[in-house]
């Protein structure tokens, strides 16, 4: 029969075996805490997170034409301007022009950056 070696034998396999998870867990708290890896899901979040703030910078100074083009403008321009909250800033938005395509529901950022503008383009402060 063929002899293991000994580093596989009694106490030494013992000493591997623990060797080999604790590399093992320093190599993935290394790995995740400091070298930057992410699981699958984390990155998928932060990817959506990204193209929505994308969306949101390229629809907002659509939305702000659209609600400056409307014929009840000034009253909305009031109303908005008075709005402490993002519900009532919501309520001043025809909702067509504050929803992703293919969404029912209003999207918070879009509103806040479409209200920015509205407001800062008349009362003077554009950037």
């Amino acid at each position: 029969m063929m002899k293991l070696p000994q580093m596989l034998q009694g106490e030494s396999l013992i000493r591997l075996l623990q060797g080999t998870a604790v590399g093992a867990v320093a190599t993935l708290i290394l790995g995740f805490g400091w070298a930057g890896w992410t699981r699958a899901s984390t990155a998928l979040a932060m990817a959506k997170e990204r193209a929505d703030s994308a969306v949101v910078t390229a629809m907002a100074p659509g939305c702000a034409e659209k609600f400056r083009a409307l014929a009840d403008f000034d009253e909305r321009l009031i109303a908005l301007s008075n709005a402490t909250s993002w519900r009532k800033r919501r309520d001043q938005f025809p909702i067509e022009l504050i929803t992703f395509h293919g969404k029912t529901t209003a999207d918070s950022e879009l509103i806040d950056a479409c209200s920015e503008l509205v407001l800062a383009q008349d009362t003077g402060l554009t950037q």
